[in-house]
């Protein structure tokens, strides 16, 4: 049995690997981010995932983002605030409300999305095309198990998400 298949020390955990690998390599959009756009990590993650769903509710976006409401709350307040995004309230609940990129939003992400993709393509070099593929592929299939694994224990405690 392989030691990603009975891992014996914290080093060896998949989750721990792939964590590394965000701790590692996530300050290079970070720093890109605060110190040239004045944004936080998590103000882009909601931008980035408004970009192909404009006009969703923010507590839809909430799970998109997989941030809690609260805090897509305070952050979508904070692009607002920036002009970045536009809340327009459900005519049905005007609790609920509608989220929107402005031009200056989506300026921003057509600035910030080509540089994020520069430091990915750098970042998977030292790959070949097909190891890049079959590392999609696993990706893919291990996000499908994951989410299975979550449904399976839907009554159980889970940790709270970033």
């Amino acid at each position: 049995m392989s030691r990603i298949e009975n891992p014996m020390a914290q080093d060896e955990l998949l989750l721990y690997r792939l964590y590394r690998i965000h701790a590692t390599a996530a300050p290079l959009v970070v720093r890109m981010c605060e110190q040239e756009y004045g944004i936080t990590r998590r103000e882009w993650r909601i931008l980035s995932s408004l970009v192909n769903r404009e006009g969703v509710l923010s507590s839809e976006l909430a799970g998109i983002a997989m941030l809690d409401r609260a805090r897509t709350s305070r952050n979508l307040t904070r692009l607002a605030q920036k002009n970045l995004v536009r809340r327009v309230p459900k005519p049905s609940d005007r609790r609920e409300v509608h989220i929107y990129l402005t031009d200056e939003g989506r300026r921003l992400h057509s600035d910030v999305f080509p540089r994020i993709v520069a430091i990915q393509r750098e970042l998977l070099s030292g790959m070949t095309g097909a190891q890049r593929e079959q590392l999609s592929d696993l990706l893919a299939l291990l996000q499908a198990q994951a989410s299975t694994l979550v449904a399976a224990a839907s009554g159980a405690a889970l940790p709270p998400r970033d």
